[in-house]
């Protein structure tokens, strides 16, 4: 469970594999959250589904789980449970149709008695710690995260961590912090702030507008996962300096090569190519610099790991970084 003045690496499905985890929770992150697992497909033995809720070198292990139905919500945090889970994240945060289609996420928020059921299902399958993601509301007139965080409090959750946006909102404009203290005044038990949390200023405008106890960063550590835990160190009145450029290049390696090694060469290099991206922009590569361009196009993981090194080492890289800082 995150303390308070802490910073986690948020769940962001697609983002957040076992390598970035691993790599976050190396640079300091107070905690780590799976990918969203939906029950249904964890509980079938989809091997993507599997590896979403992967949490080997990770401690605690956050898994994530979604769902509409109480008794899968149930199975599934008793498999992860078994699987070595410390603690379980509801996601009723989710805004993608696809998720909200099926009466996820979100969706949720729209049918509080509902959300309640899946809470009370979950708390009561396992042992281990219970905790819930949501937003503010499915859209402005109808903030009712304060009161969803206090039922679910009263159902037994010992963490509730808000997005300061609506469903209707998705990712677009600024993340409303001041309105996620009135979750904070509903509730006793820990509050993470998440949305548009970027830096370690940033964190601390979070937690003042806020009042939660932990901020929670998202979108800001793809490329850059040693930023929850210099955040961190920075909220505690440690040094929150960057890594040195041969640990940041390490990092990227070891993403790189987790990647292939639990997705295969051809799907994990694939699928590496936001990332890819990512730690070549924060290296400090110019968008037209042709070997970012070949980096995120690259077929073979050498070729791959050859331009990562020549785009982080590249002295005019590194000026060209220092100037957009």
């Amino acid at each position: 469970m995150a303390g308070a003045r802490a910073a986690v690496l948020a769940p962001m499905s697609g983002v957040t594999d076992i390598g970035m985890r691993r790599i976050a929770h190396r640079f300091g992150a107070s905690l780590v959250v799976s990918e969203m697992v939906a029950s249904d497909d964890y509980l079938s033995g989809r091997s993507e589904a599997r590896l979403r809720a992967e949490g080997e070198g990770v401690s605690p292990h956050v898994v994530q789980i979604a769902g509409c139905i109480p008794g899968l919500m149930a199975d599934a945090a008793r498999l992860a449970e078994a699987s070595g889970a410390d603690v379980i994240d509801i996601n009723m945060g989710c805004p993608s149709k696809r998720v909200n289609g099926r009466l996820s996420g979100s969706a949720l928020m729209r049918d509080l008695d509902h959300a309640l059921s899946l809470i009370e299902a979950t708390v009561a399958a396992v042992k281990i710690p219970v905790t819930v993601k949501m937003r503010l509301g499915w859209d402005a007139s109808s903030l009712n995260a304060p009161e969803l965080a206090r039922r679910a409090q009263d159902a037994g959750a010992q963490m509730i961590t808000v997005h300061g946006r609506t469903r209707v909102q998705f990712y677009t404009g600024q993340a409303d912090w001041t309105a996620i203290r009135a979750v904070r005044d509903a509730i006793t038990i820990p509050l993470v702030a998440n949305g548009d949390c970027a830096s370690l200023e940033d964190a601390r405008a979070m937690l003042a507008a806020s009042g939660a106890d932990a901020v929670m960063i998202g979108r800001a550590a793809v490329g850059k996962p040693w930023l929850p835990g210099m955040i961190a160190r920075g909220l505690r009145g440690e040094s929150s300096a960057e890594p040195p450029v041969s640990e940041r290049l390490a990092a990227a390696r070891d993403h790189l090569e987790s990647l292939v090694s639990t997705m295969g060469a051809h799907a994990g290099l694939r699928h590496a190519r936001k990332h890819l991206a990512a730690y070549a922009d924060n290296a400090g590569a110019d968008p037209s610099d042709s070997r970012r361009q070949r980096l995120v196009t690259a077929d073979n993981v050498r070729e791959a790991e050859t331009l990562l090194e020549s785009l982080f080492l590249d002295p005019e890289a590194h000026k060209t970084a220092a100037r957009a800082a």
